[in-house]
């Protein structure tokens, strides 16, 4: 029986799979696979998965003929996996030696639906340390719980799928798949999910995973337009908490987290493509426009001044017809 699948998407990583490689093998047990999914590579990676399929044991390698991005591959991952507990790490990222066995222990021992981690991030030689954003340590809570309040971060800020892990009842009842071929942004509307529609989870101060940063080929390092599923998945995250239970408390934070993070876009909207800036600048004018008008002003009345007054200013934008070649 398989205890545990690692799903590790793969895309051009040559320069980094082989710290990858080596901090998985440190985590290798009989009881655990590690599910390697290459996304059309086009450098030197796919023959250091194949090179890692005889010398790491429990390797279950696919292969995507064409690129889909993280979200499909990961979707991949899942389809494949075969574990009681599932988890994910990506392909330029690394572990300290045994950081899964640890980690199952704290989830096999709390018997919750998943466990959520803090993790370090790697910025070149510096190190970092990003914890989950609720102070409550190794007890058994309420998912839904964790999402407000509205005007703090909560756990649903920090969505990163490779920073917990996740029991299979959850793949099983259709919680863990992604939306399929999001290019970014792909955990949010995830996380929101998990934590609407699972029933328990915990966090831990556990370390041992190595996330990171500033990688060329990353998507957060690339102003095509790509960028712009970033919208797809908030208003994903905004329809489907709309037809939540409890909708009327848990809309203020989506929708203030949508905010944030348009704005956080158009504070650096240098980084893209012309066109791209463009689009970013008329289809996040339509995205406020779709905002209930009074959940959008206490979000904007909340912000400090030099976000508000962008939003601002971008909200009364004219929505122009989208050009050719860029997604309405």
């Amino acid at each position: 029986m398989v205890k545990l699948s690692v799903i590790v998407p793969f895309f051009n990583v040559q320069t980094y799979a082989s710290d990858t490689l080596r901090s998985l093998n440190a985590n290798s047990r009989e009881d655990f696979e590690f599910v390697f999914v290459d996304d059309c590579s086009t450098d030197g990676t796919p023959a250091l998965l194949e090179r890692a399929r005889n010398d790491l044991p429990g390797v279950v390698l696919k292969r995507h003929e064409r690129n889909g991005g993280l979200a499909t591959a990961r979707n991949t991952g899942l389809d494949a996996a075969r574990g009681e507990y599932v988890t994910f790490l990506d392909g330029d990222d690394w572990l300290a030696p045994g950081y899964y066995a640890r980690l199952l222990q704290v989830i096999e021992g709390l018997g919750v639906d998943f466990v959520r981690t803090d993790h370090v991030q790697c910025t070149g030689r510096n190190r970092t340390l990003h914890r989950v954003p609720d102070g409550r340590r190794g007890v058994v809570l309420d998912p839904r719980d964790a999402i407000l309040p509205a005007d703090r971060s909560t756990s649903v800020d920090y969505p990163y799928a490779w920073a917990g892990i996740y029991h299979r009842r959850l793949l099983d009842d259709g919680l863990l798949h992604f939306p399929h071929g999001l290019r970014t942004a792909e955990d949010r509307p995830w996380i929101w999910r998990l934590h609407r529609e699972a029933r328990s989870f915990a966090v831990t101060g556990l370390l041992g995973i190595f996330y990171r940063r500033g990688v060329a080929s990353s998507l957060t390092q690339i102003g095509d337009v790509r960028q712009l599923d970033f919208l797809r998945a908030f208003d994903q995250v905004i329809e489907e908490t709309r037809r939540d239970r409890d909708a009327e408390t848990l809309l203020p934070k989506a929708v203030r987290t949508y905010c944030a993070i348009i704005s956080h876009h158009l504070g650096s909207i240098e980084r893209f493509e012309p066109e791209v800036a463009r689009a970013l600048r008329s289809m996040s004018a339509a995205a406020m426009k779709r905002m209930p008008p009074a959940l959008l002003n206490d979000a904007l009345n909340a912000m400090d001044a030099d976000r508000a007054t962008r939003l601002r200013r971008l909200r009364r934008r004219p929505v122009p017809a989208p050009r050719a070649g860029v997604p309405a």
